[in-house]
């Protein structure tokens, strides 16, 4: 059998196997504690290793390593900042598990007496913001797939071109999403990304030790091996080579090139928190001390996770070579199978080779799989609960009904999603993690805190801090180099998303955080104090015993 062909082989078995767990999940999803929060029978550890899953996309687990395989020191700058967010989950996880119910939604509303359009800002929040995300998923999925499966330009697989493979790979992934959240809801969507987390983990450590074994578990090795393989020598050990980089002659542009960097740390530290699918995670437990529990779980394993993304980086720029890589794919998304591919042909020859590349395409299909279906499960959790159960039924609808929506809420949110995916799927979609990050950070992020800790906090200041939030964040990428205006200054082509003819980019940085981020937080104070609702002190206190204490919480 072929590499590609061992590849497809493990994509099917793990098909076939959570489907299994969906169609048991669905067995046992008899209410909307059930489908939106999994009968709150996960444990700590349970959690914890499903939060993981979740957090850990296609991008942390290929994007990452790729970025450090073709740019050295700067790409580990991603794994300390996805790391380092979980710091302020685990501050909040506790008091947002005791606070809410299902959804960010009942934390923000619960000491306003305005609900309605709280509950409504919430839910387009959590649908744009997840959107967004679930795009990039979606592309990077057909992308990806066709490289594992060794897909080319011009040639055929089962029947199909190249473009046509892809797009039949963005159905199918969309196909499944809707299937693991219409049918199995939050319990078939834990227990498959907690198969993907070990899957992800594992296979990434059985890769570390590989690439650490080639150089006799010497560290130092690895890395001068990186550094005189990528033709960088010292500097690709040194920050600078990919962000903030010094432009000789040029002081406003090495300005603007660090604040691009610190704009772009600053959504990854704070975006994690505010993102919908990390959020709904935490009402999935029995208690506040469980949701704690279940963030330092999933600390522990993304940060063993990042630590050996470096490891394999490196080790693709050692053992595969920049060449290589970029040949295969510019971008190094692909630096992780081909390090597998490789590190298996020393290990046992060429066998040995294309059963571990199909084993690492197995898991990367895994992951993109469990991020996406948590980020649809999000958006209509929301849609039914918040909008349709809140606002539209004033609060008094029938768990039935809620349940019947969010399933056809599932079925709304992935087609749509899978109709934009492949639309955009020739399309450099790489920014939109970074703007959904951007978007949590600056809409979501300041409402929750606020709420939970500012007593003069009020509805409008809820609904202004995540409108002006998502707003300014969208904004501030219409015009930025991102989408027009930002051409190679060797051969002109544009980089931007539009054709280099094309410039109307007024805002000088790629990464809107550390613009949108202040604007979130002002726009929700402004609007506390220009809103006429004066805030419910009684209110506020009865959420504050709550979210410290537990009592009342469901």
């Amino acid at each position: 059998m072929t590499g590609s062909g061992l590849v497809f082989g493990l994509f099917v078995a793990f098909i076939v196997i959570t489907l299994g767990i969906t169609v048991w999940a669905r067995a046992n999803t008899r209410g909307a504690d059930d489908f939106y929060a999994g009968g709150r029978t996960f444990s700590g550890p349970q959690n914890g290793i499903a939060l993981a899953g979740d957090y850990m996309s296609a991008a942390s687990f290929l994007g990452i390593a790729g970025i450090i395989a073709l740019s050295g020191y700067d790409g580990f700058l991603y794994s300390i900042g996805f790391l380092v967010a979980w710091l302020l989950a685990l501050l909040l996880a506790e008091l947002m598990r005791n606070a809410g119910r299902f959804t960010m939604g009942d934390v923000l509303s619960r000491r306003v007496e305005r609900q309605a359009p709280v509950r409504r800002a919430a839910a387009v929040s959590t649908v744009t913001v997840s959107v967004f995300y679930l795009l990039a998923q979606m592309v990077g999925a057909g992308a990806l797939v066709s490289l594992l499966l060794g897909i080319h330009r011009g040639e055929r697989f089962l029947g199909m071109s190249a473009d046509a493979a892809e797009t039949v790979t963005i159905v199918v992934v969309g196909a499944l999403m809707i299937f693991y959240v219409a049918y199995g809801g939050m319990k078939g969507t834990t227990w498959v990304q907690i198969i993907k987390s070990a899957l992800l983990t594992a296979g990434a450590a059985v890769l570390t030790v590989l690439v650490l074994g080639r150089f006799g578990f010497d560290v130092s090795a690895v890395l001068g091996s990186a550094a005189d393989a990528s033709g960088k020598d010292e500097a690709f050990l040194r920050p600078g080579l990919r962000y903030g980089q010094d432009v000789p002659g040029d002081a406003y542009q090495t300005i603007v090139n660090k604040l691009d960097f610190i704009s772009l740390a600053l959504a990854l530290v704070f975006g994690a928190a505010g993102l919908p699918h990390i959020v709904n995670r935490f009402f999935t437990v029995p208690d506040g001390r469980a949701a704690r529990r279940s963030v330092s779980w999933s600390i522990g394993l993304v940060g063993v996770f990042y630590l050996m993304t470096p490891l394999l980086g490196f080790g693709a720029a050692a053992l595969v070579g920049r060449d290589e890589i970029v040949a295969q794919d510019p971008s190094g998304n692909t630096a992780v199978p081909q390090l597998a591919h490789a590190a298996g042909e020393q290990l046992g020859g060429h066998i040995a080779g294309d059963v571990l590349l199909a084993f690492v395409g197995a898991v990367a299909f895994a992951t993109i799989l469990a991020v996406v279906s948590g980020l649809v499960l999000a958006s209509s959790t929301s849609l039914a609960h918040d909008y349709f159960g809140q606002v539209l039924m004033l609060g008094r609808p029938r768990e039935s009904q809620e349940v019947a929506v969010a399933r056809f809420a599932a079925f709304l949110v992935g087609a749509l999603a899978i109709v934009l995916a492949v639309v955009a799927r020739n399309l450099n979609v790489a920014f939109l993690v970074a703007l959904a990050f951007s978007m949590a950070a600056a809409a979501n992020l300041p409402a929750i805190v606020l709420s939970l800790f500012w007593r003069r906090f009020n509805s409008a200041g809820v609904v202004a801090g995540i409108y002006g939030g998502l707003v300014s964040s969208l904004m501030l990428v219409i015009f930025s180099p991102v989408v027009s205006g930002k051409t190679d200054p060797v051969t002109g082509e544009s980089l931007s998303l539009l054709p280099a003819s094309v410039d109307f980019h007024l805002f000088p940085l790629e990464n809107p955080g550390i613009v949108a981020i202040p604007i979130g937080f002002a726009c929700a104070v402004a609007g506390t104090f220009f809103g006429r609702e004066k805030a419910d002190r009684e209110r506020y206190d009865d959420l504050s015993v709550r979210a410290l204490t537990g009592a009342g919480a469901p």
